[in-house]
C-alpha cells in the first residue's frame, strides 16, 4: 500500500495528470498541499454546485421544521405533565376527604348499598313474576 501511495514523487497518487471531469491536481512546491484546478470547459460543475446548494437549503429548511415540531411537542408534553400532576393532587385530596367522611360517618353506607341491591332484586323478581301471567 505504501509503495502505491508514493510513486515517483507523487503526493498520494496526485500526479500532474488529468483526472475525470476536467479536474487536475498537482503538488505545490514540496509542501503537503494539493492544488485543484477546474477546467472552464466543464461548466456543468457549476450547475451541480448550484443544485447541491439548493438541496442543502432544502435540508436546512427540513431540519428547521423538525426542530420547531420537536419544540412544540416538548411544550405539549410539559403541559400534559403539569395537568397530570394537578389531577393526581386533586384525586389525592378527594381520597383524603372521602376517607375522613367515611371515618366520621361510620360504615353505614355499606348497609345502604346492600339494602338498595336487595330492593332492586325484589322489584325485578316481582316484575318477572307478574309479566308471566
Amino acid at each position: 500500500m505504501a509503495s502505491s501511495s508514493h510513486r515517483g514523487g507523487d503526493f498520494y497518487g496526485a500526479a500532474s495528470h488529468r483526472s475525470r471531469d476536467g479536474l487536475s491536481t498537482r503538488q505545490v512546491g514540496g509542501s503537503d498541499e494539493i492544488q485543484l484546478r477546474i477546467d472552464p470547459m466543464h461548466g456543468d460543475l457549476d450547475d451541480e454546485i448550484t443544485g447541491l446548494r439548493k438541496q442543502v437549503k432544502q435540508l436546512r429548511n427540513v431540519a428547521q421544521e423538525i426542530e420547531s415540531e420537536a419544540k412544540y411537542q416538548n411544550d405539549f408534553i410539559n403541559q400534559l405533565q403539569m395537568t397530570l400532576i394537578k389531577a393526581q393532587a386533586g384525586v389525592k385530596n378527594n381520597m383524603r376527604r372521602l376517607n375522613r367522611s367515611i371515618i366520621r360517618e361510620g360504615s353505614n353506607h355499606v348497609i345502604h348499598v346492600v339494602l338498595f341491591a336487595l330492593f332492586c332484586f325484589f322489584v325485578i323478581y316481582w316484575l318477572a313474576k307478574f309479566s308471566r301471567r
